[in-house]
């Protein structure tokens, strides 16, 4: 089929190379040339392991443009803009609406099917039909025989492994009113559903996997879909970081309680590990929009809001922790290791390294930071926040009061601890993701702290 996807971040720069790996030719637009421009020199704005790659071998049938005259001739146009949040929670939809505007002065002759990619609140399927029958009937394109339908398919991506999401999902959600709809996107969707398509060598298709879950609902409940599996986990992480507070109390180990949790299979292993909470572009963005949209219908969520508040109080947690060792953070050297919110990606956003060191900061510290992959990106948004930003561990120690592991990177469980622990001021590691080998810690003569043990 012929697609277009509208926004060239990490969503929509994933979702265009898996549909053109899988057979499809795909069109990326973005009105952002220099992003445009870096794309179509054969580089990525953003770092996903494995991304060009994939690319590589799906050049043939992928392309980036600035224009919307592209629209013209697509089957299916996927939008994928932000939507950051305001200071209200709502979610801020100006990209949403000039997509929106841009594709039905756009249309083509003949049925389109909009697909609203981006995480948006109910109703915006609604809304974004609106703006394009407007649109359109303002450019005069729907006497050409133009026509269309909206749907709604979210997306379950996790950065750091976006590719293999893409292809192989836990399941592909659709929903829209119109059958004609949901006929074409089972067709565009045929070879991930059905598995057919031959599997990367790098991107192997996980044994067992035969068939992909297909479901398809009306427009409100795939937007709600989305929400309400953001605020489960979101829900399930703050629990366990919660427990965790008490497990210190009383002498037990997080790490223990939470697998013998996970192995009641009504409950399951993942997103149950302790540490400084969540981060990321998605779940304060969702469970805020959620909070926001249950407003709006005189309902409130109380276990959501919760989740929120346990998630704020975890990166203090941590600063809670170095007072207690060094008990004067004034004048003190803090190392954080790690800067993106997970690992396997240089994202920044809602990076719970960077409120720590807030906060650090506010105390009369000195931060210094290192990051294996996010130092560049770092360097450019936070140049002026007033981190000291180290290219190796061994810079980030020299002199340090106290290291903390925010990042679970793989390299840093590679780190020498002995080596290390003659250039720190104070043998101090905060592992804030219960991450390192804390017998090969303490046994080089540091004191380690874990969350919840």
């Amino acid at each position: 089929m012929r697609i277009v996807i509208v926004g060239a971040g990490y969503v929509g720069i994933s979702t265009a190379v898996s549909l053109a790996y899988i057979g499809h030719e795909v069109i990326c637009l973005d009105t952002d040339q220099d992003k445009i421009g870096l794309l179509r020199s054969g580089s990525f704005p953003i770092y996903e392991p494995w991304l060009e790659e994939l690319a590589s071998l799906a050049r043939n049938r992928l392309d980036y443009t600035t224009s919307y005259s592209s629209i013209a001739q697509a089957e299916v146009v996927f939008i994928a803009v932000g939507t950051p949040a305001l200071p209200d929670g709502n979610p801020n939809l100006s990209y949403l609406e000039a997509a929106a505007n841009g594709i039905g002065q756009h249309l083509g002759p003949g049925f389109t099917v909009v697909v609203n990619k981006s995480t948006v609140p109910i109703g915006s399927g609604n809304w974004v039909g609106m703006l394009i029958r407007d649109a359109l009937a303002k450019s005069g394109r729907n006497r050409s025989g133009a026509s269309f339908s909206v749907a709604s398919n979210p997306e379950f991506l996790r950065e750091g492994t976006a590719l293999h999401d893409s292809l192989y999902p836990d399941r592909v959600v659709a929903g829209s009113d119109d059958p004609q709809a949901l006929e074409r996107l089972r067709q565009l969707y045929r070879p991930i559903v059905e598995q057919t398509f031959p599997s990367p060598a790098f991107l192997p298709r996980p044994e067992g996997l035969e068939v992909v879950p297909w479901l398809t609902t009306n427009l409100a409940s795939s937007e709600l879909i989305k929400y309400a599996a953001n605020a489960f986990l979101a829900i399930k992480i703050s629990f366990i970081n919660d427990i965790a507070q008490l497990s210190e109390k009383v002498g037990g180990d997080i790490v223990q309680i939470a697998k013998g949790m996970g192995l009641d299979a009504r409950i399951g292993v993942r997103f149950l590990q302790a540490g400084v909470g969540w981060g990321g572009s998605c779940f304060a963005k969702d469970t805020a929009a959620l909070i926001a949209t249950a407003k709006e219908y005189n309902l409130s969520l109380p276990t959501v809001e919760a989740a929120r508040e346990v998630n704020r109080r975890q990166r203090e947690r941590v600063v809670e922790k170095l007072l207690g060792e060094l008990k004067i953070l004034k004048g003190r050297t803090i190392g954080l290791m790690g800067l993106a919110f997970k690992p396997n990606t240089d994202d920044l956003r809602d990076a719970p390294a960077l409120d720590i060191a807030q906060r650090l900061l506010e105390r009369g510290a000195r931060v210094r930071a290192h990051d294996p992959v996010a130092l560049p990106r770092a360097r450019r948004e936070c140049a002026a926040c007033g981190i000291v930003f180290c290219e190796d561990v061994a810079s980030l120690a020299e002199g340090a009061d106290g290291l903390v592991l925010v990042t679970e990177w793989p390299q840093y469980r590679e780190v020498d601890w002995t080596a290390l622990r003659k250039v720190l001021a104070s043998p101090l590691v905060v592992d804030c993701r219960n991450y390192l080998d804390a017998a090969a810690i303490t046994g080089a003569g540091f004191r380690y702290l874990g969350m919840g043990r």
